[in-house]
C-alpha cells in the first residue's frame, strides 16, 4: 500500500484533464492553502461527503523522558483531528 502525495494528486489530475502540470500544481497548492487557513482561522473545515478537520488546544501536561525517566512538562499545543463523514464511512465499511 502506497501513500498518495501532492505530486501524486497532480499526476492523477493531469492524466484526466487537458491542463498543463504547472496549472494543476498551482490549483492543488491553492486548495491546500485554503484548507490550512480555514483550520487555523476557524478551527474547523467541513468537506461534505468526506469529513471534518478540527483543531483544538491541548493543555500543558506532565510527561517523562524515556531515556532518563525524568519528569518533564510538555507545553500546550494545537492538534488537528479528522472525523470521517457517515457517507464516506459507509463506503469504506460496506455492510
Amino acid at each position: 500500500m502506497s501513500t498518495l502525495t501532492k505530486a501524486g494528486i497532480v499526476d492523477y489530475i493531469y492524466e484526466r484533464t487537458d491542463r498543463n502540470r504547472a496549472e494543476i500544481k498551482d490549483l492543488v497548492e491553492s486548495i491546500l492553502e485554503v484548507m490550512k487557513t480555514a483550520v487555523k482561522k476557524d478551527h474547523a473545515l467541513l468537506i461534505s461527503g468526506f469529513g471534518k478537520f478540527e483543531a483544538y488546544d491541548k493543555r500543558a501536561r506532565k510527561g517523562r523522558n524515556p531515556q532518563t525517566s525524568q519528569t518533564i512538562t510538555l507545553p500546550p499545543r494545537k492538534v488537528v483531528v479528522f472525523r470521517l463523514s457517515r457517507k464516506f464511512r459507509a463506503e469504506l465499511n460496506p455492510a
